[in-house]
């Protein structure tokens, strides 16, 4: 029998990299294969060297490859999904001229600000570029950049995000895609272009910036033979432009204009996020607007504090993460790292209604409520851009497909059930990020739509588990916590 054409999306996330293998005839994934990278900074800062995302991109394929006992010659393509909004700076010959400022670094907060009053305030850049600027928006990080660190600014030769740095290693090919150019704040998703006024805000000439494919899954070109050689796959193979990790996933749950569209996903990672594929222009200044990877948009709220603040909280109080109990009248707001949904950059972890009775249980369990109340309180404002009343019966009964790292964890999956009151769908397939970017990579191996491939492979089935009634109590205690700190926190 002959072997299987394979591709193989990557996933190179804030943590670590994951490379699996797919056979483009039937979706099944055929290996998996995985490599850390670091993540250091304090008080606000994380960065990541560029090198080691290129490093671990190595290592993650050569397993993966290596445990899927297909032969390299039937590698068709390769595509990378990236962690957005990252700041990646280099020289004249590639080489970053330091580590990358990633999204969930903070220390962007007051550019992100003063850009927010430029250009006629958040709702003007929102209606332009879909986003409001944000610390975490690649804008921003490059302000701060200029303002702290103007020799490096000055030397800079090209500025890329994550997976545009990578793609660029595999194809020679300096490009990105709409859907990871969208989170920016520099591309305009009303025109489909980086915006000159924008770019002349920040003092960025045009041309230290990558071109702008198509879609993801536009073929960047062929593996380079370096490259080819480090990887230990055929030279020439089809490179797909690639894309943003929250696109890629979207893909690899079949959302898109070739699959569904206006239906909800939460994931559950490092960050919270909930976002839906449509076909209206989101505008919106407490959302990112961002464009999908195929020609539609993908409006997504954000949150910094999701599963590495919780699992951060268990390991305080010396539990395992499952052991967690509904946290009573104790509200444990997670804000760990600052905060971007609400946007609170300087906020921290907030602990009120403690009792002689309260149990570590349930301070363990207050950490899962606040944390699912705030990405769930962007829900309803993805509806709304999505052109649907989130108070409507059916659009508030609508499934929410569960996504990410805590979409495997039965505290995660309850809470979220408790506090939405919706049916939950938890897709079988969990690398969905990688998947997604292996669709891509067929699309750039074979021209077929990307979003139409993951929908007939079937990558975003999964369980459906129904809705159980809604803890409206827990609810309004924690959403009535969130106003009163969002008063009194700086920003």
């Amino acid at each position: 029998m002959p072997a299987p054409t394979v591709v193989i999306g990557v996933d190179s996330s804030t943590q670590s990299a994951k490379a699996v293998l797919v056979d483009t005839a039937t979706g099944r994934t055929l290996a998996t294969g995985r490599a850390a990278h670091r993540v250091s900074g304090e008080a606000g800062a994380r960065e990541s060297d560029p090198e080691e995302w290129w490093r671990a991109l190595r290592e993650a394929v050569a397993e993966g490859l290596g445990r899927s006992g297909v032969p390299a010659a039937s590698v068709a393509g390769i595509a990378v999904a990236g962690q957005q909004h990252g700041l990646v700076t280099l020289d004249g010959s590639g080489r970053p001229l330091r580590p990358a400022l990633l999204w969930n670094d903070t220390r962007s907060a007051p550019q992100a600000a003063a850009l927010g009053e430029a250009l006629g305030g958040p709702r003007a850049w929102a209606e332009l570029t879909g986003s409001a600027p944000v610390a975490a928006v690649t804008a921003a990080k490059w302000q701060w950049l200029r303002e702290h660190e103007p020799r490096t600014a000055a030397a800079t030769a090209a500025v890329r995000l994550p997976h545009d740095f990578l793609t660029e290693r595999l194809s020679g090919v300096p490009v990105t895609d709409p859907g990871d150019a969208s989170g920016t704040g520099w591309y305009a998703t009303a025109t489909g272009a980086y915006d000159p006024e924008v770019l002349d805000l920040l003092g960025l000439d045009r041309a230290l910036l990558p071109e702008v494919a198509p879609g993801g899954a536009a073929r960047a070109g062929g593996l380079l033979a370096p490259a080819a050689a480090e990887l230990g796959l055929p030279s020439g193979i089809a490179v797909a432009a690639g894309t943003g990790d929250n696109m890629a996933a979207a893909v690899g749950l079949g959302l898109g204009g070739a699959g569904l569209l206006d239906r909800p996903v939460l994931s559950l990672g490092t960050s919270g996020t909930v976002f839906a594929a449509t076909r209206s222009r989101p505008v919106s200044p407490a959302l990112s607007g961002f464009a999908a990877t195929d020609g539609v948009y993908l409006p997504l709220g954000c949150t910094l504090n999701c599963t590495r603040a919780v699992d951060k909280v268990a390991a305080l109080l010396g539990l395992d993460r499952e052991r967690a109990e509904p946290g009573g009248e104790t509200v444990l707001l997670p804000f760990l790292d600052g905060e971007r949904t609400p946007d609170l950059p300087a906020a921290s972890g907030l602990l009120t209604g403690l009792r002689h009775t309260t149990s570590r249980e349930q301070i363990l369990g207050a950490a899962y409520e606040g944390a699912t109340v705030a990405v769930l309180r962007a829900l309803d404002e993805v509806l709304r851009a999505c052109g649907l009343d989130p108070t409507e019966p059916a659009t508030a009964a609508g499934t929410l497909r569960l996504v990410g790292g805590g979409a495997r964890g039965r505290q995660w999956v309850e809470t979220v059930r408790r506090l939405s009151g919706r049916p939950v769908l938890v897709p079988r397939e969990p690398e969905l990020v990688a998947v997604g970017a292996a669709a891509l990579a067929a699309g750039a191996a074979t021209g077929e739509d990307p979003v139409r491939l993951a929908a007939a492979w079937g990558t975003g089935d999964g369980t459906e588990l129904p809705a159980v009634a809604r803890d409206t109590e827990t609810w309004e205690r924690v959403s009535e916590a969130l106003e009163r700190a969002r008063a009194g926190f700086p920003r």
